[in-house]
């Protein structure tokens, strides 16, 4: 029987509560939740921050604090209701407890250890549990939790801004600013959604980046602050870089091969965190994105230059797409590429890319899609 109308409103209503927790929850999942008598919202919460109040128990506060009875009440849940004590009490519990008469759920909660057990739970227990409303849409707002869940890694969004023949900079390196300003913003959002980001060591010689988020009048950084993950074979890069001096030091990664130099490894280490994978030229990016998922990096921003962005194509490590185009042609046979690498030497070796949505930011087009994948397992939204 398909959702009625009034499910579907109410679960939206939760699902815009869930995007409050952008930024502030991974990896934890972002869960809006609604308490409904009829067509009166009770309550409403969404988890805030990870180690806090689930969005459950958050709207069961919010309805109690109001005066509001709970008893027959139907509430709304982006995800399945977690019935196993974490860094917090199981949210079933909470809805066992205030006489909640039906849970209606957009999804099931990914992990195949925990799937269907909340439901089943509060199934036995008498409450009317209705599953898949808006099923879609609360799956692709945490389509890398889900990701991570399967698999153990962060899903890969390479992002670059571009002229319309496909260049990031000069020949000589200059690249501030190819795109406007509405969308260096749109940047900063996408930015926001993610746990780390990462470049190769060309971009931090060539740029000196922050590589944080800069939202707002005073450029603050909203939500919890981006793991950074600089590639640097050699452990090459200058050591005056912002990324290891600046107030978010701590938060910097470099990650180094085999074949450094105990020199340059002892000059850098003493300045941040070294990773050391155990090949001896380039960076192994699997053994990387292991490393990441272990650190609960759900979503990895790849910001590099046309060579890191060929590696995790070539790699079949990117799911995504984010790209920025300004109405400009800069030519020039030696001028810095998106994406660089050997490529592809005939069209059906081409990455192939679906599920386009473009946009216009500003004076600029942004593009969105996926990458699709050439290996097996699981693939998601």
């Amino acid at each position: 029987m398909p959702p009625s109308k009034l499910d579907r409103h109410f679960m939206q209503r939760a699902l815009r509560l869930a995007r409050r927790g952008l930024g502030w929850v991974s990896p934890n999942p972002m869960v809006g939740a609604v308490l409904v008598r009829g067509e009166q919202v009770l309550g409403e919460g969404w988890h805030e921050r990870a180690g806090q109040a689930h969005a459950e128990v958050r709207a069961i506060e919010h309805a109690l604090a109001q005066g509001n009875r709970l008893k027959g009440a139907t509430l709304y849940v982006t995800l399945e209701p977690c019935c196993t004590t974490g860094r917090t009490p199981p949210c079933t519990r909470a809805i066992l407890s205030h006489g909640i008469r039906r849970v209606v759920v957009a999804t099931e909660d990914p992990n195949p250890a925990h799937a269907g057990r909340g439901l089943q739970q509060l199934s036995q227990q008498g409450i009317r549990v209705d599953l898949g409303v808006e099923q879609a849409s609360a799956q692709a707002l945490n389509q890398a939790f889900f990701h991570w869940i399967a698999t153990g890694t962060p899903r890969v969004t390479l992002k670059s801004a571009m002229t319309l023949d496909g260049k990031i900079a000069t020949a000589s390196g200059q690249s501030q600013w190819i795109t406007g300003e509405a969308a260096r913003r749109d940047s900063m959002r996408l930015r926001q959604s993610m746990d780390a980001i990462l470049v190769g060591r060309e971009t931090v010689v060539a740029d000196d980046p922050s590589l944080t988020v800069r939202l707002g009048r005073a450029g603050s950084q909203p939500g919890k602050p981006l793991l950074r993950i600089i590639l640097d074979s050699k452990a090459r890069m200058p050591l005056h870089a912002k990324v290891l001096h600046d107030e978010m030091a701590s938060w910097t990664r470099v990650v180094v091969t085999q074949s450094a130099p105990a020199s340059r490894l002892r000059a850098l280490g003493s300045r941040t965190t070294l990773w050391q994978c155990p090949s001896k030229g380039r960076v192994d990016l699997h053994w990387l994105m292991h490393q990441l998922g272990q650190q609960s990096v759900t979503a990895l921003l790849v910001e590099g230059g046309g060579e890191v962005h060929a590696s995790f194509l070539e790699a079949d490590l990117a799911h995504e797409v984010v790209f920025y185009y300004a109405p400009k042609v800069l030519g020039g046979l030696h001028a810095r590429r998106a994406v660089a690498g050997k490529g592809a030497t005939s069209l059906d070796q081409a990455h192939r890319l679906s599920h386009i949505r473009w946009r216009k930011v500003g004076e600029d087009l942004r593009l969105q899609a996926r990458v699709n994948r050439q290996a097996s397992g699981p693939i998601t939204a």
